[in-house]
């Protein structure tokens, strides 16, 4: 063992663990933020070998006071992964976290929008973000996929959009562009009529404009180049988060979308909508950029049809009736 690691204290220790880890500027923000918010304020005084199961059940007690089971998992899962890189850096012996039990996680599911819901939102919108609306429910496109949309990317004659990056926001920093989420993200994705439509509308009434940007879609060669988004705000400047969240909470309240639900809602419209015409979870997965079949499986998997009912249909279909027997 490393006696003098197991005299540092959690917060240095988890502060020299991050900056260690191979995650993109995103992730390395959200977890710097669960961090700095929920565990070093706790226990980050502490020293490492003093950190014990008692001190996590007392943690995971505080925190139930403020967050929602789900989001206690997440950040749990932050403090496992700190705490197991502990172990085997040998800094202490054993995890403080083995044997530490969660509050059961809610199961309410998605909000998922009705068709109507989706058009009062593009109606609401200002005018230059009207189209965003139809390529988040009728592609299932992400927010940042979406915002860091380039002309070159559409073919609007062969009704296909090539998603192979996207605008990432990170407080302190400029937005720049970057890599899909995932591998599998990178996809090309066809355009149903009706968006085809709205982005030819909005192309026609608000031209991209070249504009400066940081391109990071090859980490290897990090440039500032000159791009044509297609979706960008009044000061024909890229589109920040919080920025978007202004805009969109007054059209969301006209379509009676509830409070905290935000345009990832108009993604989880594509894919249950696909779901109950019949589509496959490979299918679904294909055309969300899952990273694997069991991402769409988790994410959905209340949204098929109940297995038992399909499997006596396609029964019933196939055989028929009994023949006559003797």
């Amino acid at each position: 063992m490393d006696v003098a690691a197991g005299r540092v204290q959690v917060k240095d220790a988890a502060a020299k663990w991050r900056a260690d880890l191979l995650h993109r500027g995103s992730t390395s923000e959200r977890m710097e933020r669960v961090f700095r918010l929920h565990i070093d304020p706790i226990i980050g005084h502490m020293q490492m070998a003093h950190v014990r199961p008692a001190h996590i059940r007392s943690w995971v007690k505080d925190r139930s006071a403020v967050l929602a089971p789900s989001t206690l998992a997440v950040v749990y899962s932050n403090l496992v992964s700190f705490f197991g890189a502990a172990v085997i850096d040998r800094a202490i012996g054993i995890s403080p976290c083995l044997g530490v039990r969660l509050p059961d996680s809610d199961k309410a599911g998605h909000f998922v929008p009705i068709p109507d819901q989706v058009h009062t939102l593009a109606e609401n919108l200002p005018p230059r973000y009207s189209a965003v609306s139809y390529l988040a429910a009728g592609c299932g496109m992400r927010g940042g996929e979406i915002f860091g949309l380039e002309i070159d990317q559409l073919d609007l004659k062969r009704r296909e959009v090539d998603i192979s990056q996207q605008l990432v926001c990170i407080s302190g920093q400029a937005p720049y562009l970057a890599p899909p989420k995932t591998k599998t993200s990178a996809r090309t994705a066809e355009l149903p009529k009706v968006v085809c439509e709205a982005l030819a509308a909005h192309l026609k009434r608000f031209e991209p404009v070249e504009i400066e940007i940081v391109d990071a879609t090859d980490p290897r060669n990090v440039v500032t180049r000159t791009a044509r988004l297609v979706f960008t705000t009044n000061m024909l400047q890229p589109m920040h988060r919080a920025t978007w969240a202004h805009i969109w909470a007054p059209a969301a309240r006209t379509a009676d979308i509830p409070k905290g639900v935000g345009l990832h809602c108009l993604r989880h419209y594509f894919a249950t909508l696909l779901i109950h015409k019949g589509a496959s979870v490979k299918a679904v997965q294909l055309a969300l950029g899952h990273s694997t079949p069991m991402v769409t499986l988790n994410t959905y998997v209340g949204e098929w049809p109940e297995a038992g009912e399909k499997t006596r249909r396609l029964v019933d279909e196939s055989l028929g009736h009994t023949p006559r027997l003797a």
